[in-house]
């Protein structure tokens, strides 16, 4: 589906929105349903509704052959080890701890596209991109000093190394399928890969009451099955380059819900971090070369 830039910038914005919202529905559901077993649910409801959109508009999924190995592969990557990190990153840190470190991937995924693809962005973007990280930075510096289980952020490097393998792993497989399409493909692919996870956790399915519930809905209608879909969309006008740029919003979106929701602490210097961010988003997509502009595939987020 083509789409006009400024159409594509505002999909990503909301979607940085959804997914920052998600790591406090993540910080909920993960405390009654262990970390694999949520993933599944989230995205077998996730498929679901993936599948009545495409029946809705008259498009049953296709898959060819010769993308099977691909497409589950990138299913797996993208969704099933993705969450892997995240879930046992978030049951460990803080919500706000856990969406900063998704705040590196933006400079991950322009290292991986200069160095694998060839890629060569404007210094616009160059320089956008270096203020979100200088941001992020920032952020991370003043929450390492209140963290007391470092291995949470192993946990989510994991899945920000992810998120990177999965967008560049995908690119060939965003020329042959729909955008809904190919996002039904990863979350059908990606929650079998959570079942033999899945299989090991014991879960108490009497203490999942209707807030938990509620939480791992918008998880897997909101986060994941619309979320891919917007973020997907937006990557045909902007490349995975710029539009990972965006993902620096999703760490500042956390903070402040946080400390709204969760009363989490958010220190002056984490906000100074946060506004950086923002500018560094602003200053990489006031300008987008053409040459950016490359069809990509979705983080594996949320």
């Amino acid at each position: 589906m083509n789409i006009s830039k400024r159409l594509a910038v505002i999909l990503a914005v909301t979607t940085a929105f959804i997914w920052g919202l998600s790591f406090l529905s993540i910080k909920t559901a993960v405390a009654v349903i262990p970390p694999m077993s949520l993933g599944l649910v989230r995205f077998i409801i996730a498929s679901l509704v993936l599948f009545l959109l495409l029946a809705a508009r008259r498009k049953l999924p296709r898959l060819a052959r010769r993308d099977l190995p691909l497409m589950v592969l990138s299913g797996f990557i993208g969704v099933t080890l993705y969450f892997m990190g995240e879930n046992n990153g978030v049951a460990i840190l803080t919500a706000s701890e856990s969406s900063i470190i998704i705040g590196t991937i933006p400079v991950l995924t322009v290292l991986a596209d200069r160095i694998f693809m060839g890629t060569r962005l404007g210094r616009t973007q160059y320089l956008g991109a270096l203020l979100s990280a200088v941001g992020v930075s920032v952020i991370v510096v003043e929450s390492l000093k209140l963290s007391s289980r470092p291995e949470g952020y192993l946990f989510m490097a994991l899945a920000a190394v992810s998120w990177v393998l999965y967008a560049f792993l995908t690119r060939a497989l965003a020329g042959r399928y729909g955008n809904l399409e190919l996002t039904f493909w990863h979350s059908l692919f990606g929650a079998i890969g959570f079942v033999p996870f899945a299989f090991f956790e014991k879960t108490d399915w009497s203490l999942v009451g209707g807030n938990v519930i509620l939480q791992v809905l918008y998880l897997g209608i909101f986060c994941s099955a619309l979320g891919y879909f917007f973020y997907i969309t937006c990557l045909s006008a902007l490349g995975a380059s710029v539009a990972s740029v965006f993902i620096n919003l999703i760490p500042v979106v956390s903070v402040a819900a946080s400390f709204v929701v969760l009363k989490e602490r958010l220190s002056l210097l984490q906000l100074a971090g946060g506004l950086v961010a923002v500018a560094g988003v602003y200053i990489a997509n006031r300008v987008i070369p053409a040459k950016a502009a490359v069809t990509g595939s979705p983080p594996a987020v949320q």
